[in-house]
C-alpha cells in the first residue's frame, strides 16, 4: 500500500508541474500565491514534500484546474492537450 500512496503522490507533483508549466507559471509564482518559499515549491513538485489537502486545493485553484484532474495518470492527456477528447 505504502508503495501504491508514493507512486500517486508523484503522480500528483508530476502533473502539477506539467499544468503549471503549459500555462507559463514559474516555481515563484506559484510559491508567492501559496505564500512559501520557491525552495518549499520546489520539494513539492518534485514529490519529496508531502501535500495537504488544504495546499492541493488551493494549488488547483491557482492553475485552475480540478483536483480530480490532477489525481489522473500524468501520462494521460489533458482535454485542453488534444481538444478532440473533449467531444468525446
Amino acid at each position: 500500500m505504502t508503495v501504491d500512496v508514493s507512486h500517486k503522490i508523484k503522480n500528483i507533483a508530476s502533473n502539477i508541474r506539467r499544468i503549471r508549466e503549459s500555462k507559463g507559471y514559474t516555481q515563484e509564482y506559484l510559491a508567492m500565491k501559496l505564500g512559501i518559499s520557491q525552495n518549499a515549491y520546489s520539494k513539492i513538485e518534485l514529490g519529496y514534500t508531502k501535500i495537504t489537502l488544504e495546499r492541493l486545493f488551493h494549488i488547483s485553484k491557482i492553475i485552475e484546474v480540478e483536483v480530480a484532474k490532477l489525481m489522473e495518470d500524468p501520462k494521460s492527456p489533458f482535454p485542453s492537450e488534444h481538444p478532440q477528447a473533449a467531444s468525446l
